[in-house]
Formats: structure tokens, sequence, C-alpha cells
């Protein structure tokens, strides 16, 4: 072989692509600037260097691995995916012909600068977050995110790259039993356990380049690639304090277990907020937060009245509010989270803009071990971590505040009159006046409510309706005293992935909400067609939290379509004169 000869600028490969600079070099190859002699335009050659230096079957697997990502870098069609133009054998190593972009990658940008503005590190990953979401259309996992491999053109456009060690749907794997490909420090937990990866492992490596474009350091790297492996799997990196309001985004996509990770349509929402700076609120649900004894809050009799806020799909970033009750009322789907703690950020950082300097409260550990995965219980629940995030905690802390409960807003035009209602629970003082038609019920399961009179109560395992026709119209009650999601906004992501595999269900609103103090409450409207029990058009809302104890309540109802308007402003009062066990 003329080795000396057949690499370097100068050399002109299939009688048309003539090499120039070297541009790039990693382990596995160089990338040379070339000019296409035929076509008249700047192409990038990817050379394979390293099949020069193993033995046969390595060298096989290596070219296997060029043929492979050619072959995944053609089935994508999006405007942020090197096109691959060619591919060619040359000095029995194949080569590849791609588009050529003027720019330098990620990382060099960011060794260069020392970090990334968090609004621009936004907009680059909302970019990469579309050119993925393109590639998982196309059954194409990349499974080597890094900084290193996504380019930003300097006309403003960023592009991926180098899909060597793809998972192509419908391909049998390259990668031989045992071994792990990719940068170590940017492979997702699942990947370095030994797991299948996903779309959601993409998401991580996402989530670690967004990191260290922000920080200037990758979030995992250690001093060997064992101590590295391992840190990716049981430890958190330091909270993003360089990061903005893309610092939560942050955090939701580097969750351990891939199912606790935002869908990919959820991380572009969030990423659009931040790339526009505001902080997502959706993201927060995704951050574990930091368990606080209420003992340790200051008992000044000061008290902090707060107003529900509800977002709209459009500011929840399609993350969202759902309930034990679905729209067939059937059992709980399944899918509980549990995971370890990451540190809430440092006083008046940048990804807390609204907390005052404040020592921070006292803090109970929860377990430091590795998050187990989820079970495959069929009950669905959830494992609740008290009390609110350490940011806000701090703030009511300095303002010598105790907890008082949230009142609840309706966002319904037609109710009181058009004017927002709202009333404490009974042991915050004198409550709102039964309206007419309606009774109060002390229900044996401990929870005291108001319903419509000549509604009966029904009882189905954990779920206790109240219903004037046998469940066409319905109250429902759905009690889960041992929860396993670390919120209900989480557990209403799990639940919204099921019922729309289950039917044509339609989402009509979605959102985070705040009741009685749990600023993780959510609040969930949809909408279906029903098949069996009351054939039709069917509309629902479902509002679900916890209670101090941890118990999580799903208060519910749902009717006909077109006895909506009266069973949304019953829905209000029933929420607004809700009393839990012992109040």
């Amino acid at each position: 072989m003329e080795h000396s000869q057949s690499t370097g600028a100068g050399l002109l490969l299939a009688g048309r692509y003539r090499l120039g600079e070297c541009i790039g070099r990693g382990g596995m190859g160089k990338v040379w600037r070339a000019h296409d002699e035929v076509l008249h335009r700047v192409v990038a050659v990817k050379e394979l260097t390293a099949g020069r230096f193993v033995a046969e079957a390595d060298r096989l697997v290596l070219h296997a691995r060029t043929q492979k990502e050619a072959r995944a870098a053609a089935r994508i069609t999006h405007p942020g995916v090197v096109t691959v133009h060619d591919v060619l054998e040359h000095d029995s190593r194949p080569w590849i012909v791609m588009q050529y972009v003027d720019g330098p990658s990620l990382a060099d940008a960011a060794k260069e600068s020392g970090a990334i503005e968090p609004r621009e590190a936004a907009r680059v990953g909302l970019h990469v977050l579309g050119a993925l979401r393109a590639a998982h259309a196309a059954g194409v996992l990349h499974r080597d995110v890094k900084p290193g491999n996504v380019l930003l053109a300097r006309d403003g456009r960023v592009l991926i790259t180098d899909f060597g060690i793809a998972a192509i749907e419908g391909d049998s794997t390259i990668t031989r039993t045992g071994e792990i490909v990719g940068s170590i420090d940017y492979l997702a937990p699942e990947r370095v356990r030994g797991g299948d990866p996903g779309p959601a492992s993409d998401l991580w490596s996402l989530g670690a380049t967004l990191y260290t474009a922000v920080e200037g350091t990758s979030p995992f790297r250690r001093t060997s690639p064992i101590s590295t492996m391992q840190a990716v799997v049981t430890e958190e990196p330091p909270y993003p304090e360089k990061a903005g309001p893309l610092a939560p985004v942050i955090v939701a996509l580097l969750r351990k277990e891939p199912e606790h990770r935002p869908r990919a349509e959820e991380a572009e929402r969030m990423l659009l907020d931040a790339m526009e700076g505001r902080t997502p609120q959706t993201a927060q649900a995704y951050v574990p937060t930091q368990r606080v004894a209420r003992e340790d809050l200051d008992p000044t009799p000061s008290v902090l009245g707060f107003d529900l806020v509800e977002l709209s799909e459009e500011e929840d970033g399609g993350a969202g509010t759902k309930n034990a009750a679905g729209p067939t009322d059937s059992s709980r789907p399944s899918g509980p989270v549990r995971t370890a703690q990451w540190p809430h950020p440092p006083q008046g950082s940048e990804s807390a803009p609204h907390q005052p300097a404040a020592s921070p409260p006292t803090v109970v550990p929860s377990a430091s071990t590795p998050a187990p995965a989820p079970s495959s219980s069929s009950s669905g629940r959830g494992r609740w971590r008290t009390v609110v995030p350490a940011a806000l905690v701090a703030g009511l802390v300095a303002g010598g505040a105790v907890f008082a409960a949230m009142n609840y807003k309706s966002d319904n035009p037609h109710a009181n009159g058009g004017r927002p209602t709202a009333t404490a629970p009974a042991t915050q003082g004198k409550e709102a006046p039964v309206p007419d038609g309606w009774h109060r019920v002390d229900d044996p399961a401990g929870f005291s409510l108001l319903v419509p009179d000549g509604w009966k109560r029904q009882k189905e395992g954990d779920q206790i309706d109240y219903t004037p026709d046998n469940g066409k119209h319905r109250i429902r009650i759905s009690i889960d005293r041992k929860p396993d999601f670390e919120n209900p906004y989480m557990h209403a992501l799990d639940l919204e992935r099921v019922l729309e595999k289950r039917m044509d269900y339609t989402r009509i609103k979605l959102g985070q909400v705040t009741y009685r103090d749990q600023v993780l409450s959510c609040q969930w409207e949809f909408s279906w067609t029903e098949r069996k029990d009351f054939p039709g058009p069917r509309h629902a809302i479902d509002l679900m939290y916890y209670e101090d104890d941890g118990t999580e309540y799903a208060l519910y109802m749902s009717s006909p379509e077109s006895s909506w308007e009266t069973t949304r402003e019953q829905f209000d009062i029933v929420v607004q004169h809700w009393r839990a066990p012992g109040e």
C-alpha cells in the first residue's frame, strides 16, 4: 500500500474529489475540505484512517459502520442533517463525501469563547432537536450526539453530522456483544448499562451537549473511562449555574431513566421558551425537588395567599396535567418515577431569577442510591417528594412565611357570572355558602365534597363516583395513598401517553397548576368519542394533587359533550368546596 501517497492534500478520489486541507480529525479518521471537480462545489470528505491500523475483523466492522453512516444520513431529509453526497472506496477503505459546512463545531466554539450564551445554546439545541426528530421519524438513532458533532455554520444554520454509529431500524447491529461505542461522557445511562437505546437516549446526549456548551465543561467526564461511566449512571452533575433559563431544560433531559425525560415535542417547546429568554415552567415537573420538613420552616404567623396559575397549552410546552381517571374511566396505566435528587440552584443564580437572597432551608435528604427502573405494575402510581422547589421554599423562609392554602381560580368564563371564583378550605376561615341545588356529603373515605341534589355514591376500587344516571354524568374521586410518581405533573404526562394510544383522544387544555399549596398539581381537559357505555362525544376535566401526607387525590368530572357547559360550572363548585380528610 502506498499510504504516504494515498492520503494528503491534492489527492484526487474517484476522478473528481480533490482533497484540500484537513479540517478535522478524531480517533476514527480525518475530515478534509475538498473540491468536486465535476459539479464545481466545495465538499467535505471523511477518511477512515483507523481502518489501516487494525486487524482484518475490526477493519470489516469499521467499514460496515461507514457504509451504515451513509445509509443512515441518506434516510433523513432535514436541513439540520449534513447531507451525504457519495460513498466511494479508495486504498481498500471507504470514504464519505458530504455537504461542507463553513463554520466551527459547537465544541470548538465553546472552547474558543469559554462558554456559549444560554439563549444561543437554546437556539442550537432547538435546531439539533429538530434534526433528531427527523432522524427518529426515519427510524434512525444517532447515538453519538456531542458538541463535536454539532456544526455551526457562519450563516446561522445548525447541523448535526457523523451518523457513524447510528442505529437504523430494520438493520442488524454491527456492534459486538459487550462493546460500548460512542463518546463515553455523552452516552445515556441506559446505554452504559447495556440497555437498548431509544429516541430518549439521543435527548439525554443533547442535554449533556447543552450542559457542556453553557458551562464550558463536560458534566460527567472524570479521570478514567470507568469512573466516567460510573458518573453517568450514578451521579448528578453540578447544577448548570451559567445556563439561565436553559437550566431546567438541561436538568430535564439528563434524567437517569429514559421514561422520565420529556418527549421531543415537549423539549422543543421548552427550548423555544429558553431561546426567547423565558424560564420554561413545564421543565420544572422533571426537576427532582428537595424534601423540606415543615418544622424547619419559620413559624412566623404571616400568610401568603397564592392564586392558582394555569399555563396555556402554548406556555406549558405540551407537558401537562392528567389525572387518575382517564377518558374511559379505566384503571391507571403503569410507569412509576423514582430519581435521585438534583442539587438546587445556588442562591441568586440566573436559573432562579425571582428568588430573594436568603439562607437555604433545612433539607431532609432522600435516598441517594441510584433510581431503580420503573416497575411494570398496572397501578400507574408515582412516588411523591414533598413540598415545593427549594428556590420557592427559600423565598418563603426569607419572608417569615408559612404555607397558606392556595385559592383556586376558575378559568371558566361562565362561572360566577364571568368572575373568577375562589374559596379557601374550611380550616382557613369562613367558607362560601352552599349553592342552591347542592348539598355537602361526608364520604366514608374521609373526604367531604359538595354534590348536586339527587346524585348518588358508587364505588369502584380506589375510585368513588357520584352520579345521577349511573355514570353518564359523574364526579369521580380517585385516591392513591402510596403514589410512585414524583409529582402529579409527571403522573399526568405518563397518563396522556397511554390515553393517546387507546382512543381518539383530543387534548383541550393541559397545564401545571398550584392547588392547596402544591405547585406541581395538574389540570387537564380533554374530549373523546365513547364507544361502549355511553356512545358519542364526551368531555372531561381533571384536577390531580398531592396532600401533605403524600396521598394523591384526583377530582374528575365527565359528561356528554352536549351538557359540557353545565358540567364545567359544576366542576368549579366541586373543586372550590373540596375538603381533604381531617379538615
